[in-house]
């Protein structure tokens, strides 16, 4: 935090320390707002054109007045008066006044109901996604782009494309039948983990990660497991959430500073969530039998947590699980990770080799060039290590992951 030499501090630190609040709060709270705000107005694009009204309002007042106690309620109040004002031009302006009272807030299924909508089957997939992590979750272009590991102006095309297409077709918001929820789920679900992943994970310099994103994955995952309970892919979300939260006390130091898998101390692991999620998940693989790939990541994790230690994790298990996920759901990053697990069975030079193929695939993608330079490392090229954790680091904006490189590179 920067300071003047009479202690006050500066102007532009003051203003950076706002726009960080801000963030924050429009993280977690984007997707209560739109929902409350789309249950007033039944306009979706009015809806998130008045959530980003009031941010803008935040930017400008803030600064001068402070960060409110209850940003998030204060948010709202500006984004209703705004919608207020858009009332007072329609016919109905008396009835629809009539629901709004100062405590009312989205019901619990709101967000649920809003993510439905943006994954309505009349836009394409990559729209659908886009749309709900932009409306529901709150995210930025640029974090939704790192996410796709696409440009953002793509991502920004699809948004507007995407709200049109709502506006012109007239979707209705409300969750689906039983009969149109298939077509839906899979959209649903990747919405989520994806929402998830930025919560465990952030791709932004703002912070390491975002717990009450998290928290919400795991409520709407539990949501969603109650209105289609026979889903076993979304019971292998929810537990894959709850085995990653299981572990959360020990994923940073007390300095913020990201630890690896094999270095955190396992005492400090929620052992009873572990077993929880995991006699969930083996249930739901004993009634349904239909493997999946959430349930299949979900086993991945499995292994990892109930590994005493990590020279005593299940490799041979693991890649064998992650040979399942290449064939349900393949995917550059799901090879990237599978080259881990061969590391750790056939040895440094067979993962290189399968890295190999998927250079300029994932050219922009941080992971990427910070397992390469593990495994340079270990066959000896320490020259070429280094410069794979040099662009791994300039590729990524999360604070923990930049410690963790700069660790590695001042070893060397």
């Amino acid at each position: 935090m920067s300071e003047g030499a009479d202690g006050v501090m500066d102007p532009d630190a003051h203003e950076q320390v706002t726009r960080e609040a801000l963030a924050r709060v429009v993280r977690e709270h984007a997707g209560r707002l739109a929902a409350s705000l789309m249950s007033l107005l039944g306009d979706f694009s009015a809806a998130e054109d008045l959530v980003q009204d009031a941010i803008e309002t935040a930017l400008k007042r803030w600064p001068i007045e402070g960060v409110p106690d209850r940003p998030d309620a204060w948010l709202l109040t500006v984004a209703r008066r705004r919608g207020l004002d858009v009332l007072r031009r329609e016919s109905n302006y008396r009835a629809k006044l009539a629901q709004l009272r100062p405590s009312a807030a989205a019901e619990p299924d709101d967000r649920l109901r809003l993510i439905f909508t943006c994954c309505h089957p009349a836009l394409s997939r990559t729209a659908q996604i886009a749309l709900t992590l932009r409306v529901v979750c709150g995210l930025s272009t640029a974090q939704i782009a790192a996410a796709f590991v696409v440009a953002e102006t793509t991502v920004a095309q699809r948004i507007t494309r995407a709200k049109k297409k709502i506006g012109e077709a007239g979707i209705p918001y409300r969750i689906p039948t039983a009969e149109e929820v298939p077509e839906r789920l899979e959209q649903v679900l990747a919405v989520i983990y994806l929402l998830f992943n930025e919560g465990y994970l952030s791709s932004t310099a703002e912070f390491a990660h975002a717990r009450d994103l998290v928290e919400d994955t795991e409520w709407l995952a539990a949501l969603l497991a109650g209105l289609v309970p026979d889903e076993p892919e979304v019971i292998g979300l929810l537990a894959l959430i709850r085995l990653h939260r299981a572990r959360g006390a020990a994923r940073f130091d007390a300095g913020g500073r990201l630890v690896l898998l094999a270095d955190q101390d396992r005492a400090l692991w929620d052992r009873t969530a572990i077993e929880k999620a995991t006699a969930l998940l083996t249930r739901t693989a004993r009634r349904h039998h239909r493997p999946g790939p959430y349930q299949v990541q979900a086993a991945l994790v499995a292994c990892h947590a109930e590994a005493p230690s990590w020279a005593e994790t299940d490799w041979p298990q693991i890649l064998v699980l992650y040979d399942m996920l290449v064939h349900l759901a393949p995917s550059p990053v799901t090879r990237l990770h599978r080259a881990v697990a061969l590391w750790h069975v056939q040895g440094a030079e067979a993962a290189v080799a399968e890295l190999d193929d998927l250079d300029g695939v994932l050219e922009r993608y941080p992971p990427y060039h910070a397992t390469r330079a593990e495994l340079l490392r270990e066959l000896g090229q320490a020259d070429a290590a280094r410069e794979c954790d040099r662009r791994a680091l300039e590729l990524t904006a999360n604070p923990a992951q930049q410690a963790l490189l700069q660790e590695r590179l001042s070893w060397q």
